[in-house]
């Protein structure tokens, strides 16, 4: 008697155990990017200098190709009505917003991101820069970077 019943538990253990196999976890979320600066350009453009703060996003290749397709679907990025399913904005390390990127059309384009301050303004000390998937609502946020090589 007591062998059947151990047996019985024994194979209803298993059989949960291997029903609970075939279940899909959680949905893991993209990784946090990872910012680094890469350099400063100086340039003028409407009778003034600048300062081109341009940065990388060491980790861009982890991120899928679908995350940066046009979405016609979600609202416009001013008139640009195929702007990318995720946006990318640079923040102060204040929460301040800078800048934003809403065209990426790749991963690899995390690569070229960049914000400007007129020549003789003190950038802020460190940014960091919040990806929004329009479609998921999720939000990736970075690193704090520094603006100084």
């Amino acid at each position: 008697m007591k062998t059947s019943n151990s047996l019985r538990l024994l194979s209803t253990s298993l059989a949960l155990a291997l029903a609970a196999c075939n279940v899909p976890g959680p949905t893991v979320g993209q990784p946090s990017p990872v910012l680094y600066l890469t350099g400063q350009e100086y340039y003028s453009t409407g009778g003034k200098n600048w300062v081109r703060y341009k940065y990388d996003v060491l980790n861009k290749d982890q991120y899928p190709a679908d995350l940066f397709f046009a979405a016609p679907s979600l609202p416009p990025c001013g008139l640009n009505t195929n702007s990318s399913r995720t946006w990318v904005d640079f923040f102060e390390s204040n929460g301040t917003r800078i800048y934003g990127f809403c065209s990426l059309g790749a991963p690899a384009d995390l690569g070229l991101i960049w914000f400007a301050k007129e020549e003789g303004v003190v950038p802020p000390s460190w940014v960091y820069i919040e990806m929004t998937d329009r479609q998921t609502n999720a939000k990736y946020k970075s690193n704090l970077a520094e603006t100084t090589p």
